[in-house]
């Protein structure tokens, strides 16, 4: 199966006019020919489906892409010794095509909802 990568980046918001490339993610993650995530084949490669969230200022955080069993797609951290886990859900990300130009909404940490858009799939 072969796995993408996918680098999506702080797209336009009112702090970052013209959005951030030193905000966002890269994951990996198996997808259709049209650039749908690949459910199916998610299942055979979920290991190797790995997430890097970097942010300006912050430590980048290394996770895993999740289906959970409410048919959610998120990014799941873990962070040892701490209660609660950092999952970032993922709006919609069963609808979205992974293709350059295109945006994803994704709630963080901080409950917050933003805007990336797609800047590369490899």
């Amino acid at each position: 199966m072969l796995l993408r990568s996918i680098r999506l980046e702080l797209a336009r918001n009112p702090e970052f006019p013209e959005g951030s490339s030193s905000r966002g993610y890269e994951f990996k993650a198996p997808l259709t020919d049209d650039g749908a995530l690949d459910h199916e084949a998610w299942k055979t490669v979920k290991d190797a489906c790995t997430v890097r969230r970097f942010w300006n200022g912050q430590p980048d955080e290394n996770g895993l892409l999740i289906h959970t069993r409410g048919k959610r797609w998120m990014f799941h951290y873990d962070h040892p010794g701490v209660v609660d886990d950092h999952d970032d859900p993922i709006f919609r990300f069963d609808r979205h095509h992974f293709v350059e130009g295109e945006y994803v909404s994704i709630t963080e940490h901080d409950e917050e909802q933003r805007t990336f858009r797609v800047v590369s799939v490899r």
